[in-house]
């Protein structure tokens, strides 16, 4: 498998976005976004969505360095539309106003719509608890053919809709992070093991005629299959809250099909920021949280695995791949031809 640094890797994405078009600021920060959602452990939104992001740019459905522009404008209240701008430069930019919402009125409520794919959501938890915030984000897709199933469904009518939470490290705990898709598996997922000739948990995808499947390829050979929701109905119901929450009240639109499908990825995406200064001080919830994370970090078994906080599998990743990233050839061989349709040769 080819191995490679951080660095190096962080610096052949920028050549390859530059080449593409993006200015150096764009380029710089979809590149971090990238590589350190490959450093967390997440291949499904690192750099391997070059070979969506390219062909984006070439058809016109991603659009490079774009500004966003305000919807609404009312203290806590913040709206923005990304114009199929590249989603991490949209969304850092639009989190970053969002926190000084938050450190000016207490809390924020910001509804982000028409972006390109925004990546992993995880990222701006990430940014907020950095600023001291609470986050919550809900998220949807449009623009895209629906790729997962409702419970009880046999075709796709969602995309993966992922909610998020973060919560800062309060005193001396660790900070918490939750960020998962409402289906049994991300998408990316099951890219990354096709292209690595891998299987995927058996149920986590469904073929084209509703058969449980560990079989990733029902996701990218016709007849295409679906992704299941996350523990049944459960699941199910906050894929549905995702596309209305994300969806509906961002006026970013949902997947029912009386929108167009061009074949891009466009998020849009609900945030809440919350100030937790303006809810109990600081002691409080230092203490609060140590005591918490005691008794439920406390609680594993004798002779089992330790019980883990959210975000702890994150931490740990990137500290074992920071020496260094490696690819399967499938994968990287992906690379190596999306930075070709650019003129970037990845081997070199």
């Amino acid at each position: 498998m080819p191995q490679i640094s951080p660095a190096k890797l962080t610096d052949l994405v920028i050549k390859t976005l530059q080449a593409a078009g993006s200015d150096a600021h764009e380029a710089a920060i979809v590149a971090d976004h990238l590589v350190r959602a490959n450093l967390a452990g997440h291949d499904s939104h690192g750099v391997g969505m070059l070979s969506n992001y390219l062909p984006g740019i070439q058809s016109g459905l991603l659009r490079v360095n774009q500004a966003a522009t305000t919807t609404l404008d009312s203290g806590a209240l913040l709206g923005v539309d990304g114009h199929r701008g590249f989603g991490q430069r949209i969304a850092r930019e639009t989190i970053q106003r969002g926190i000084e919402r938050a450190v000016e009125h207490g809390v924020a409520l910001i509804g982000l719509r028409q972006c390109h794919h925004i990546g992993r959501i995880g990222t701006y938890a990430e940014q907020c608890m950095d600023a001291g915030m609470i986050s919550l984000h809900f998220v949807n897709v449009t623009d895209h053919q629906p790729m997962v199933a409702a419970f009880r469904g046999k075709q796709a009518v969602f995309g993966t809709n992922p909610i998020c939470f973060g919560m800062p490290a309060m005193g001396d705990t660790r900070s918490v992070l939750l960020d998962m898709a409402t289906s049994q598996i991300a998408l990316g997922k099951t890219r990354v093991a096709y292209l690595g000739g891998k299987t995927v948990p058996q149920g986590a995808v469904i073929d084209h005629d509703g058969n449980l499947s560990d079989q990733p390829s029902v996701m990218w050979q016709e007849p295409k299959g679906a992704l299941t929701p996350l523990a049944d109905h459960k699941g199910y119901a906050l894929c549905l809250m995702c596309e209305i929450l994300a969806g509906v009240m961002t006026g970013g639109g949902s997947l029912a099909p009386h929108h167009e499908r061009r074949g891009g990825i466009i998020n849009n995406m609900m945030s809440i920021i919350i100030d937790p200064s303006r809810l109990a001080s600081a002691d409080y919830l230092a203490l609060e949280m140590r005591e918490l994370v005691a008794h439920v970090t406390g609680s594993a078994a004798a002779g089992t695995e330790p019980v883990i906080l959210p975000g702890d599998p994150e931490r740990q990743c990137t500290a074992e791949r920071s020496a260094g990233l490696e690819f399967d050839d499938g994968n990287w061989a992906s690379l190596v031809e999306a930075g070709a349709l650019v003129g970037v040769n990845w081997n070199a």
